[in-house]
């Protein structure tokens, strides 16, 4: 009778291995955690590099040779898209045998790299904003120019909504886009990950055309195209970045753990 028992209780809980009192809301912080734990270094890494190095030098740099007339963090707004791609692409190779060996399904994984990847997004845009509000502080109390080397949804550094939301939305897109580049590669090996380049970059591709900002402004205006309005951009972005997370998790569901090397 006892063994009767203990069998049904085995056959109701699936994660038996797991202690009973862990829900799935508790292990998807707990995957989520470790990917801010173990991504920390690079992001914050880098924001400190920007910040520090890129913004203070680039301004001191400015002073002494006397040419302090553009916006130095201006200089800087094509790095953050770039560099969250790579955090992206980072993700799927540095967690996924991790974390599915351990139990966590790649559904929960899934979850747990989109709200990463979104929380990434929104405080790295979050931090240009800020930067641009010191910058035009320290501009003002100098009364140096601060005008834009690039092309922007925003035209003045008052329109702190609009910031936010180009960097977001530029940023958020280029993670899906890294996120999915690391999924092809990683399931798929090298060449045929090349081969679905034009699908893995399909949301980075698709928000350039749909906000036309910073440093593709320029060619995209020059051969006639034109921005469509942002009612219509901004939540197409917002969409074709779901649909690429949403993507990548049909990717990465039927992938399969690879044997050790050694």
């Amino acid at each position: 009778m006892t063994t009767a028992v203990e069998n049904r209780t085995a056959t109701a809980v699936p994660t038996a291995s797991l202690p009973r009192e862990v829900t799935n809301l508790q292990r998807l912080r707990q995957v989520l955690l470790a990917m801010v734990i173990g991504l920390r270094q690079m992001l914050v890494g880098y924001w400190l590099v920007m910040v520090v190095a890129f913004l203070a030098g680039g301004i001191v740099i400015q002073v002494v040779t006397g040419t302090v007339e553009h916006s130095v963090w201006d200089y800087g707004t094509q790095s953050p898209k770039y560099f969250s791609m790579a955090i992206g692409i980072t993700i799927t190779p540095a967690y996924f045998a991790l974390l599915v060996a351990q139990g966590v399904t790649r559904r929960m994984m899934s979850v747990a790299a989109s709200i990463y990847l979104i929380g990434a997004a929104a405080a790295t845009a979050l931090l240009w904003v800020v930067v641009y509000q010191i910058e035009h502080l320290l501009y003002s109390w100098q009364d140096w120019p601060q005008t834009f080397t690039n092309t922007h949804l925003f035209t003045s550094t008052s329109q702190v909504g609009l910031i936010f939301a180009e960097f977001f939305l530029l940023i958020l897109s280029h993670e899906v886009a890294g996120w999915l580049l690391g999924i092809t590669f990683a399931r798929f090996g090298f060449w045929r990950g090349v081969l679905l380049l034009p699908v893995s970059l399909l949301p980075a591709a698709a928000t350039e055309f749909l906000l036309v900002a910073q440093w593709l402004a320029a060619a995209l205006t020059g051969a006639g195209y034109h921005r469509p309005p942002l009612a219509v951009g901004v939540p197409s972005v917002l969409v074709v970045s779901a649909l690429g997370l949403y993507v990548g998790y049909l990717l990465l569901r039927p992938m399969a753990l690879k044997p050790a090397k050694g």
